[in-house]
């Protein structure tokens, strides 16, 4: 599994937003600036977790993106899987029912399985608020709002 830069810039465009934001709206000028991602690339990524609902879009010269809801309550993992599709690490992970024909034969089955649950526990254990607070430890900047 390896992760697309579409779902480590919307990691990084939504720390941004939560650090520059909190109640006000942030431009993605401002980000793009900040995080060294083109225009283009953000808006293209905004526009994803503005149509899934975890970015407010706000219009004129105070507008821009600010978060739908608390850090707190995105997990990593949330961003990640609306980003990148699912996590499995094989395909006959990827849906819900196992259609693989060699599935209840396959010896490795068990191991992917086991790897699939790993990642998605740790991606689901960290939240926005946690890339908050290491931002603001390492770039020592004062949060926009007390959530963070």
């Amino acid at each position: 599994m390896k992760i697309s830069t579409r779902g480590r810039y919307a990691l990084r465009l939504m720390t941004d937003v939560a650090v520059h934001g909190g109640e006000e709206f942030v431009s993605l000028k401002d980000v793009a600036a900040r995080q060294g991602i083109s225009m283009k690339y953000l808006e293209q990524i905004a526009g994803l977790l503005g149509k899934a609902g975890l970015l407010r879009s706000g219009r004129g010269a105070q507008g821009g993106y600010r978060l739908a809801k608390t850090p707190q309550e995105y997990t990593l993992g949330s961003i990640l899987r609306l980003t990148e599709g699912n996590l499995a690490p094989v395909a006959c992970l990827e849906t819900e029912e196992n259609a693989c024909e060699r599935c209840g034969t396959c010896p490795t089955l068990d191991f992917w399985t086991g790897l699939y649950a790993v990642v998605n526990d740790y991606v689901d254990r960290f939240t926005l608020a946690d890339l908050v607070r290491e931002e603001l430890a390492k770039g020592g900047e004062t949060p926009a709002s007390p959530e963070t």
